[in-house]
């Protein structure tokens, strides 16, 4: 037998609930029904009707809720038919809604606890749907089972008790998209956390879609300036790449991305960056740090604290990456910042082992590769065709004692295209950014440069990995031959050069100076003036040249004659420079 309720908020007529009957025979056949009718003055009008699998929803309740979260809009258009609401309207309205109840499926807990509920009925649930609970909680379906649903909150749920009511809304998260984001910070349900005035987004987007495919994808041949000079002549990031950046904690990851943002400010890139599991007090640096390099205007911050529950902490990569494939879609260019996913794939873990998910390698799970894969895929550059927008990821992994061949490590190299390596050795030895040339490697390479920097820097790395390898043998003493002096010399200079403080981009036509004075024209400066020598040339450059600088800005590439300039402004430049220093030397 099956027990069919009808609550109402007056009593139904016969007829009502001959009307009712009918429909429920014809759906069931021979199935022997049994009708229950309860009022419920709650529902303000309208009726509800649970028949063990479906909810069927036609309450004024309801259609009040919807108006809510909806609009007026979508009232008007239950209530088409009524062009005033009579004395006799809690009747009236149960024959204007007639046919038009919403159906949902249901089901009721039983069981909760650590943010996992389990949910009997549901049989037509799919997997990272979106469920609501009737006390106004939301969970996330993740293990489908033959007799039950078990599924994440992604609210509070101390309230949830036995039997509470779960529907399912037939689709899976979805947060605000579009520009009215920039310059916000949000939680991963894309609700503000900044304070200020409420969100108003014409549209909304999946946290999950399937990756662009092979067609739909053009060649990464762009460059995406970070700023860092290191960077973007020895290992270059070109626009729609994926460049994973690795190192023990306190190395400067994070510092990296936030610069490689800041860098963005007047490119037309809008960037967003996703803390995940983070301290609300570092998240709160960073959001001042930007906003006082005036990048906040083209940011969106996805912020996921370390307060928040492991499934918030899980989905707001998805969230971020929902934000930033609107963008992409409109043509426009992206810069993502996953910070970072060794915190994602420990409250994946978290998740997995409270579904009791059978566990592998350091008790993760088994397809903790596949959650990093189809979130980092969704990054490319798309085609001519589809818009020719694109989207940079640039992930962070936190490794310990600077083992690089740990599971979630290795498992993110491999999806990546380069890693930038940063070693805590050279971070503590006031080299900074700490990149590590030997490890750290870019797939795309030159195609992503512009064609100065691509020329000028060929060398660079190898002499760099060079010097570094003759210096760890040079601490053991002995003689060196006049050659070997030569390159540690050089090294030296090149890795002061290098040196880079926070928040102080360097723009393209100023790295390429650099590069070409790296290029045989620091041979006679010494060590300790070697940034001053370099910073004073720049400025004499842009104050005798600044013809020849807005080409080298707008075209990164380095002409015969602009060349020619440069070799006659350094000749110039020495005899001011070294006469300087003679002088000095004098007094």
């Amino acid at each position: 037998m099956r027990n069919i309720v009808v609550k109402s908020s007056l009593s139904l007529t016969v007829q009502q609930r001959k009307k009712i009957e009918d429909a429920f025979y014809k759906k069931y056949g021979d199935e022997e029904l049994f009708f229950r009718y309860l009022e419920d003055k709650n529902l303000l009008g309208g009726v509800v009707i649970e028949d063990g699998e479906r909810i069927y929803d036609a309450s004024v309740a309801s259609a009040l809720y919807d108006f809510k979260r909806k609009g007026e809009e979508y009232i008007n258009q239950i209530l088409s038919d009524k062009k005033s609401l009579p004395g006799n309207w809690k009747e009236e309205l149960l024959d204007s809604l007639d046919g038009k109840a919403g159906s949902v499926e249901y089901g009721r807990v039983t069981e909760s606890a650590d943010g996992i509920i389990t949910v009997e009925g549901l049989t037509e649930c799919r997997y990272f749907e979106l469920l609501e609970i009737d006390k106004g909680s939301y969970a996330i379906a993740m293990n489908l089972l033959t007799d039950c649903v078990k599924a994440m909150l992604i609210s509070d749920g101390s309230n949830i008790e036995y039997g509470d009511i779960v529907k399912g809304t037939g689709k899976i998260v979805e947060v605000p998209v579009g520009d009215a984001l920039l310059g916000r910070v949000v939680n991963p349900l894309g609700k503000p956390l900044d304070g200020n005035s409420v969100l108003h987004c014409e549209k909304r987007r999946p946290i999950e879609s399937p990756a662009p495919g092979i067609i739909e994808r053009s060649k990464v041949s762009r460059p995406l300036m970070t700023g860092i000079l290191a960077i973007d002549s020895m290992v270059p990031i070109g626009r729609g790449q994926r460049e994973l950046i690795i190192g023990d904690r306190q190395t400067g990851k994070t510092s990296i991305a936030v610069d490689a943002i800041i860098n963005q400010r007047k490119s037309g890139v809008i960037c967003i960056y996703v803390a995940i599991g983070q301290r609300a007090g570092t998240i709160a640096k960073i959001i001042e740090r930007l906003k006082n390099a005036d990048a906040m205007k083209n940011t969106v911050i996805v912020a996921s604290t370390a307060d928040d529950n492991a499934a918030l902490q899980y989905i707001a990569p998805y969230t971020g990456c929902a934000i930033g494939e609107e963008f992409m879609s409109q043509g426009k260019d992206v810069l993502i910042v996953y910070d970072d996913l060794s915190k994602h794939a420990n409250a994946y873990r978290t998740i997995s082992l409270l579904l009791k998910r059978p566990s592998g390698r350091e008790a993760y799970p088994g397809d903790v590769f596949y959650i990093h894969s189809r979130l980092l895929e969704r990054s490319a550059q798309l085609a001519d065709n589809l818009g020719g927008g694109s989207m940079t990821a640039l992930p962070l992994i936190e490794t310990q004692a600077g083992d690089i061949s740990q599971y979630i490590p290795t498992n993110v190299i491999s999806i990546t295209d380069g890693q930038i390596y940063l070693e805590s050795e050279l971070f503590h030895s006031g080299v900074r950014p700490a990149v590590n040339v030997g490890l750290s490697v870019s797939r795309v390479g030159g195609s992503a440069q512009y064609p100065a920097i691509r020329k000028l820097a060929s060398k660079l790395r190898l002499d760099l990995a060079h010097y570094r390898e003759l210096a760890v043998f040079s601490q053991f003493g002995g003689d060196m031959d006049e050659s070997t002096g030569k390159i540690l010399e050089s090294g030296r200079k090149i890795t002061e050069i290098l040196k880079q403080a926070e928040g102080a981009p360097m723009s393209v036509d100023k790295q390429i100076i650099y590069l070409y004075l790296i290029n045989g024209h620091i041979d006679n400066v010494p060590i300790a003036r070697i940034k001053e020598y370099m910073e004073g040339f720049y400025q004499y450059f842009v104050n005798s040249d600044y013809s020849d600088l807005k080409t080298l800005r707008k075209q990164g590439v380095l002409t015969d004659e602009i060349r020619k300039v440069l070799d006659a402004d350094v000749i110039n430049y020495d005899i001011y420079f070294f006469k300087e220093k003679k002088d000095d030397a004098e007094r």
